[in-house]
């Protein structure tokens, strides 16, 4: 028999505090707010715990007062809003009633910018309606797992409350076995990661790793840890965009896996992937006395995984590393392969290293805690991983869009994945087949620089790079009209970008020659010779690079 308390759990600014104290009164029961009540146990206010000591210490207490909480019966207990992330919490959770206060990213920062009494929640600093749509995505599974759900949006306080007593009533007459809830001890183990098998071994050289890509393997990081012989203590880097997402999550499992775990979260953008990031990761692991017997964990996109590698290859002359790429774009190119480095002022990874992780990490849905432009951006590169290379790989992305962008799918990144392995596999420091991987790049990486990498992403500007490519590819007879319509199409589909509006071509071709693919002054440019074969050209005119690029950049409207 399920006792008689009701949690309610969902984003701040559902209401959570006012609609549960309601329906405490209706239902003649206590109510009780988990902040409330870490503040009383504790002494100190909540922003002062994450401010003094951080997420990990936050929600160490948490579970103290709803472990305290937990022994009440007849209670309403309105919870924090990450309180779900905590698996523990969960189980508690599960000994009563679930109640999700569904509500919107931009309700919910409505709410709480109109009410000067709002307490300050930490994890909301910044862009409060971009952080809670990162925060509701994170967290979506969670909430979805609870007993009842109630639409608060446009709805008054009074309200929720009457149909958060009705629900209860429901529930008491005919309550759901603990093997069909999704809170509780049953659906924790049922929660496990499903496999850590890899879809794919990078194989070099210098390292051969695993590559995983698996829903829910992210719990599984520590296992991954020891299977590649790691033994030292774990430091993880993350930026400030993801890092309240994940680090606490990923110091968790590497501590239940018999890891000492470190955090830092250095400056989230591309503007800050520059050697003066990469001293501060310098350092934060020397004041920790780093030894080479330790390691590093990149949590983040592809700027974490870049320069976290640089980091640790370059730290006592290098340390291993470990990838767990939250951005599909670094999921399908920049934490395989061994690139890492930064940027420099005159142009994208102009500084760096080849350097192989010991085990990459992939998780879709990690995915979830993306905007849906991120997610478009990412799926620049498994368009291109068809273009260049695998003609059923491109009709498959044509297929699966058809109806929208598929926006993430643990089959479509795995085999993306595998063709990347592939051929690093073949070609490590990209003196031949590797090359293939640069289509678009050379135009989107002149693109990325131009702009002071502030106005397109990655992915985007490699976008417009594709078209370019395509351009010059049909010009020279190796890309038919149709085929170079079916790249466009299905960039549109996904709504990238084709054009870069207003730049300068004089200013892009001079970038052009900084690129990495540069020989004797000439551009070695990567082109299309059908879907899914792509081939390399020296000495494209420079009549037709200037027709393509030109064609790219109309006039700014």
């Amino acid at each position: 028999m399920t006792a008689s308390r009701i949690f309610l759990v969902g984003l701040s600014g559902g209401g959570k505090s006012t609609a549960g104290r309601l329906a405490a009164q209706r239902l003649g029961w206590s109510f009780a707010d988990s902040d409330d009540e870490i503040e009383r146990l504790s002494g100190r206010k909540v922003p002062d715990i994450f401010r003094d000591d951080g997420e990990e210490a936050f929600r160490t207490l948490e579970l103290d007062a709803l472990k305290g909480l937990a022994e009440r019966d007849s209670i309403v207990i309105a919870t924090g809003g990450g309180a779900v992330t905590t698996a523990a919490a969960r189980e508690l959770m599960g000994e009563g009633f679930v109640v999700w206060l569904s509500v919107s990213p931009e309700v919910a920062a409505e709410r709480i910018a109109a009410n000067p009494a709002t307490p300050a929640r930490p994890l909301l600093a910044g862009d409060m309606r971009g952080r809670l749509e990162a925060l509701l995505q994170a967290r979506a599974d969670w909430y979805r797992a609870a007993d009842a759900a109630i639409d608060v949006d446009g709805l008054s306080p009074e309200l929720v409350a009457a149909e958060i007593a009705n629900l209860w009533s429901e529930w008491r007459r005919s309550p759901l076995q603990p093997g069909e809830r999704g809170y509780g001890g049953a659906r924790l183990a049922a929660s496990a990661p499903r496999s850590l098998e890899p879809c794919a071994f990078v194989r070099t050289p210098t390292e051969t790793y695993p590559v995983i890509v698996s829903d829910g393997c992210f719990e599984g990081l520590g296992e991954v840890c020891r299977e590649a012989g790691l033994h030292g203590r774990a430091f993880v880097v993350s930026d400030t965009a993801v890092g309240p997402l994940f680090t606490h999550r990923a110091k968790a499992v590497l501590k239940a896996a018999g890891y000492t775990a470190e955090t830092l979260e250095v400056p989230a953008g591309e503007e800050h992937k520059t050697l003066a990031t990469v001293e501060t990761v310098y350092d934060w692991l020397i004041s920790h006395r780093v030894e080479r017997s330790d390691f590093v964990v990149c949590v983040g996109g592809g700027v974490v995984t870049d320069l976290a590698g640089f980091a640790a290859a370059t730290c006592l002359r290098g340390i291993p590393f470990v990838h767990v790429p939250t951005s599909l774009l670094a999921m399908a190119d920049a934490s395989i392969g061994g690139k890492t480095g930064v940027d420099h002022a005159r142009g994208k990874n102009l500084i760096g290293a080849f350097a192989q992780p010991k085990a990459v990490l992939i998780d879709p849905r990690l995915l979830k805690s993306l905007p849906a432009r991120h997610l478009r951006n990412g799926w620049a590169e498994l368009i291109k991983h068809g273009l260049i290379l695998d003609a059923q790989l491109f009709a498959d992305l044509e297929a699966a869009s058809a109806a929208g962008p598929p926006l993430m799918s643990a089959d479509l990144i795995a085999r993306s994945v595998a063709i990347k392995a592939n051929v690093v596999s073949e070609d490590e420091r990209e003196a031949g087949r590797r090359t293939l991987l640069n289509y678009g790049h050379t135009v989107g990486h002149a693109i990325e620089a131009v702009t002071g990498y502030a106005t397109y992403l990655h992915g985007e500007a490699i976008s417009i790079g594709m078209r370019v490519a395509g351009t010059i590819s049909r010009e020279l007879g190796l890309l038919s009209d149709d085929d170079f319509a079916r790249q466009q199409a299905l960039l549109r589909r996904f709504e990238l970008p084709e054009c870069a509006p207003g730049l300068s071509a004089d200013a892009v071709i001079e970038a052009t020659l900084l690129d990495k693919k540069v020989r004797g002054g000439s551009v070695r440019w990567v082109l299309l010779e059908g879907i899914g074969n792509a081939v390399t050209r020296d000495a494209v005119p420079d009549a037709v690079v200037r027709r393509a690029i030109e064609e790219a950049l109309p006039p700014q409207a």
